[in-house]
């Protein structure tokens, strides 16, 4: 079977870094093809080239076996080229139609005038949303729309240019299971009609279940491909990294102190209600729940970025009332954001000013900052979170997803805090990071932290939590101990799954 497409000897170099070598990879009709590597070994600089963003400096590109040239991003769409980003593109106050058609609408001539299609693209749009069993009114706000709907929006948009190539890059990580289930049959219909599909993804799971082929890169060079069918876990793991990965979770021995934080009847009108939590001294709890459960909700409201309605807030013993977050921080209580882009981190400003922001004045004398503390906080947690950075003065948007999420989390860490509240704190990074800011959060609770992990990822909260509280629209609705504590148990919790009597 002839390759859809095909890269040739690929090199791509940006100033003091080298992001690809001699890169060569191929694409068949109507297979799914998964790209593997850590965050930093060249994923998303690859899919740039293929879709126009960036150009090679180096190598060929083929398309149906003749070579082509891919000037920028609609050149791409019209080789029948789409990529659906991580964070979709999508303007929120725009109609669902008018984000699919945006800068290619239909027209036609009315009295010599050439204006817009309405009904023609409304016809195009439904045909293209009926072969993919999905039912919406195209005249809705996006805006208005969830995130797995935003998904399926992305992949109309993709078709209406006719896309022969669609590049998925972390299509499920705002997703529940359910939407990835719902975007897995979309994907096998794709498939089935000979789009290829280009799959990025830290999930491995997913790789063995909807993946045909799988292409690992390290450090900018190709590894190796194989049939998905001839791999596992573990050696796929060492094609990424290098090298065997023993201990995805390294749990460190608790040694459980007193409660450190309390809530008693904890409630915010509309989003939770009458939450009962506690967290002790060199303890990691989690908190699982399906999306819409309230847990980043509640997590907000500890942290005073939102006012609960009810209930009290026990730190250390003492009643106390937070009213903003820096309140928060100044008990002792920092939170990691689940949205990197939007809280985490400020993608314009360097790595250094991205871990030193939240304690500036700290590091001020009379009115100036000390810039040569700064270097030294900066270079101290660049290290202990193993950032790929060419220096502290690097731009944090320039380096990969992974790379900022660890800024994200090595800055409220960098505050030593006594409660950490970590959001999804794994989410866009590679297996190789994860392990490493797993064994940096055991580390933590060993000097005496107390963390509050919530996490989508069962396997996460399962590996690392000495116990795990599951919250149900709005509710925490059962404790389990790590010893307790299984997958099956949770889902059917989580659920509202009755357990068989025994």
């Amino acid at each position: 079977m002839e390759d859809i497409l095909r890269l040739e000897n690929i090199n791509k170099s940006f100033p003091g870094v080298k992001a690809l070598t001699d890169m060569s990879f191929n694409v068949r009709p109507g297979e799914v093809h998964a790209i593997c590597g850590e965050n930093g070994a060249g994923k998303s600089t690859l899919m740039k080239i293929v879709s126009g963003v960036y150009q090679a400096d180096s190598g060929k590109i083929f398309i149906d076996g003749n070579e082509v040239h891919i000037d920028n991003p609609n050149d791409a769409f019209e080789k029948g080229i789409a990529i659906m980003h991580q964070e979709t593109n999508l303007f929120g106050q725009m109609t669902i139609l008018d984000n699919i058609f945006l800068c290619h609408q239909i027209t036609k001539k009315v009295a010599g005038l050439t204006v817009i299609d309405y009904p023609a693209m409304e016809k195009k749009i439904k045909d293209i949303l009926a072969d993919l069993s999905f039912d919406i009114d195209v005249h809705r706000l996006v805006q208005d729309i969830g995130m797995a709907q935003k998904q399926v929006v992305e992949i109309a948009k993709a078709l209406t240019f006719k896309a022969k190539i669609l590049i998925m890059d972390e299509p499920t990580a705002s997703l529940t299971q359910k939407e990835v289930d719902a975007l897995f049959g979309i994907i096998r219909r794709l498939s089935s009609q000979g789009v290829a599909i280009v799959y990025i993804s830290h999930r491995l799971e997913e790789i063995f279940k909807i993946c045909d082929r799988v292409t690992v890169i390290r450090d900018g060079e190709w590894i190796s491909t194989n049939n998905v069918s001839d791999m596992n876990k573990s050696r796929l793991v060492s094609d990424m990294v290098g090298r065997e990965i023993s201990q995805f979770y390294p749990k460190a021995e608790p040694h459980i102190g007193e409660v450190v934080l309390e809530l008693q009847g904890f409630g915010q009108t509309g989003l939770f209600r009458n939450v009962d939590l506690n967290i002790r001294r060199g303890e990691i709890v989690g908190l699982s729940g399906l999306a819409g459960a309230g847990r980043t909700e509640l997590a907000h409201a500890i942290c005073g970025f939102t006012k609960p309605d009810k209930g009290r807030i026990i730190f250390e013993g003492k009643e106390i009332t937070i009213g903003s977050y820096i309140e928060s921080m100044e008990h002792g209580i920092v939170y990691v954001s689940e949205d990197r882009g939007k809280y985490g981190i400020i993608r314009r400003m360097s790595v250094k000013d991205n871990i030193s922001l939240p304690q500036i004045k700290k590091l001020s004398r009379n009115g100036f900052i000390d810039f040569n503390a700064e270097e030294v906080l900066a270079s101290e947690y660049i290290d202990r979170f193993d950032i790929k950075t060419p220096g502290t003065d690097f731009l944090a948007g320039n380096l990969s997803g992974g790379n900022q999420q660890k800024i994200s989390v090595a800055k409220g860490v960098a505050v030593k805090p006594r409660i950490l509240i970590l959001d999804e704190p794994t989410r866009g990074v590679d297996v190789n990071a994860k392990a490493e800011i797993h064994k940096l959060i055991s580390e933590l609770v060993s000097e005496g932290m107390a963390i509050l992990m919530i996490s989508s990822e069962l396997p996460e909260l399962l590996g690392m939590c000495d116990r795990i509280y599951v919250m149900k629209t709005g509710e925490v609705v059962r404790c389990f101990d790590r010893a307790e504590a299984t997958q099956e148990k949770i889902l059917n919790v989580s659920l509202n799954v009755q357990e068989q009597e025994q």
